[in-house]
């Protein structure tokens, strides 16, 4: 597949196998730290299980006196039971990591140093993504892979509409302009209207990479907020067109529809996201899908930056933090690891793994790649790591987002709730 100088890319639908897996592990212990038997957890479905249980075989192979006791379960039950762990100082040895939750976990002491870990390698890595794991200079996640908003269009959904396409150089207003086209064209997709996108307006992330655009550091470097309560009512105001005209696709439509979207069954014609969602895309839609980069500024600046789609880090409490180690080096920088993940975790952020991935012309990691590298003239920032409390903190963005689409609360209403959320976060 060749990357055309647009910076488009068209994927067609695949099928992507997804099975279970059951891991287990055994109650030896090592005096040193050094061998017995280590905890790993993350969240995923069977898929992933199954890639983690084939790779977790290799290391046990390369490793016979250290064992993994492997745990997995969706993302919101994921974060339910590490908060419970953390109370009790008892997280597992090696986690799965999220940027949003790393400066939270970091200020309760509850990660170790990767960097003091003499068996993890971080040379295959840039310091752009080993930047994204640091806290106060301390190395307390690893970035498995890169991520970055991708604006996904569905070109059948586009036609049938009866609008011109997005041209590729689309500015924020472009977009609010072509939504409001898609809405004022009043095609139907099985009865139910065509829209444009959801509301963007509901996505913490992608108000940080506006900001982010706009040359505004979202975080000052201890960990606090350094935009306003004005940028906040300026981003809410770039929707306000679109919300009041109902041109977005409705909250009552999604809920409906989930756990799928507007988007996955064809009612909507865009949606922005996070690249690594290619895949999803590719198996659950048979049709043609268009990567366009996000909007620019006015002043057609992308300032786009790469975010780790995940981290694995070390617990502070683990009493075997040198297998611990071993097995997070495994995970990350192993070539045959990164077979087989693929791109299934992000575009390896290690370079040896990067390199082992073996995509097929037109397959979601083919694709992904390329459209990443067509994105790096455009990442010109570095990753914004979140306050301490972040997680929570987009939660209740997501649900004050929505009554605004309902018309229940006023845009300087939705500021000053979250305003006051996210000074109690940060105290």
């Amino acid at each position: 597949m060749k990357l055309t100088q647009k910076l488009s890319i068209l994927i067609t639908a695949g099928a992507v196998l997804a099975t279970t897996v059951a891991c287990g592990g055994g109650n030896d212990a090592g005096g040193d730290g050094a061998t017995g038997t280590i905890t790993f957890t993350w969240w995923g479905g069977d898929d992933r299980a199954v890639k983690y249980k084939e790779a977790i075989a290799l290391f046990e192979a390369a490793n016979p006196d250290i064992k993994v006791k492997t745990s997995f379960t969706d993302f919101p039950n994921y974060w339910t039971a590490r908060s419970t762990e953390a109370a009790g100082r008892a997280l597992p040895d090696v986690m799965q990591m999220d940027l949003s939750y790393l400066r939270e976990y970091a200020e309760n002491d509850h990660l170790a140093d990767l960097s003091g870990l003499s068996d993890i390698d971080t040379s295959g890595f840039d310091e752009g993504q080993l930047n994204a794991g640091k806290v106060d200079e301390k190395l307390l996640g690893l970035s498995a892979g890169t991520n970055t908003f991708a604006l996904f269009v569905n070109p059948a959904v586009v036609e049938k509409a009866g609008v011109e396409p997005l041209a590729e150089d689309y500015t924020w207003e472009d977009w609010n302009a072509w939504i409001l086209d898609v809405q004022k064209a009043g095609a139907e997709q099985k009865g139910q209207p065509i829209t444009a996108t959801a509301d963007y307006r509901g996505t913490l992330w992608i108000f940080i990479q506006w900001l982010v655009q706009k040359g505004v550091d979202p975080y000052t470097a201890d960990g606090k907020i350094a935009f306003t309560q004005d940028h906040i009512k300026e981003f809410l105001a770039l929707g306000d067109g679109p919300n009041q005209a109902k041109a977005f696709s409705s909250a009552n439509r999604i809920t409906q529809l989930k756990p799928k979207s507007p988007f996955l069954v064809s009612e909507q014609a865009s949606e922005l996201n996070w690249d690594n969602f290619t895949a999803t895309y590719v198996t659950d839609m048979d049709t043609e899908i268009q990567l366009l980069p996000p909007p620019s500024g006015a002043d057609g600046t992308k300032g786009m930056f790469w975010k780790p789609s995940m981290l694995l880090s070390v617990a502070n409490n683990s009493e075997r933090k040198v297998a611990a180690a071993k097995l997070t080096d495994f995970l990350l920088t192993d070539p045959e690891v990164g077979k087989i993940f693929g791109n299934s975790r992000g575009v390896p952020s290690n370079t040896a793994q990067r390199e082992a991935v073996v995509s097929e012309e037109g397959s979601p990691d083919a694709l992904t790649t390329a459209y990443e590298e067509a994105m790096t003239e455009h990442v010109t920032a570095e990753t914004p790591v979140p306050i301490k409390g972040f997680g929570t903190l987009e939660a209740t963005w997501l649900r004050l987002a929505e009554d605004l689409s309902y018309g229940k609360i006023s845009n300087d209403e939705f500021v000053e709730q979250w305003w006051a959320e996210a000074e109690m976060a940060t105290l």
